[in-house]
């Protein structure tokens, strides 16, 4: 199986450099609503409620102002992924206590568990650069943002 990018599971049309949402469960949701945007979700209550049982297990704000809400589950056939920004940033009991900007939202089949770990490991391998960082709140545009996200895969 060829590996994709990150840049590769996340449609243009489904990010959000403008979340409006002020608290963790709002957030999840109207990030969740850009995911439905692609059609690809079979049981959009199922999808939804194990992003939230998997935010029960512990948060996936991972520090340095970002989170990655995901799931795995019976919802979806494939990975599809989103990304939204918070310019002011929410309390999302991340690690480091730190108010969150950055999100990176998935779902995954249930079966893909190798696909699944990829996409963390990727991403937890880009936001090690505070570069990487300022570029994504920098970003003027959707399209912008899946630049970023390749321009760092590709070249690091």
């Amino acid at each position: 199986m060829e590996t994709k990018n990150i840049a590769d599971y996340i449609k243009v049309d489904t990010i959000n450099l403008n979340l409006e949402s002020k608290n963790k469960s709002a957030i999840i949701k109207e990030l969740y609503n850009n995911l439905k945007k692609t059609n690809l979700i079979k049981d959009e209550e199922l999808g939804l409620n194990d992003i939230f049982a998997r935010e029960e297990m512990g948060s996936t704000g991972i520090g340095r102002k970002i989170a990655l809400p995901h799931a795995k589950t019976k919802a979806v056939d494939e990975l599809i992924a989103t990304f939204g920004i918070s310019r002011n940033g929410i309390d999302y009991e991340s690690l480091d206590n730190e108010n969150v900007n950055i999100f990176f939202m998935f779902l995954c089949p249930e079966d893909k568990t190798q696909e699944y770990l990829k996409v963390l490991a990727r991403i937890s391998r880009l936001i090690r650069k505070d570069r990487f960082i300022d570029n994504l709140l920098k970003a003027g545009s959707n399209k912008e943002i899946i630049e970023i996200i390749r321009d760092e895969e590709i070249n690091g």
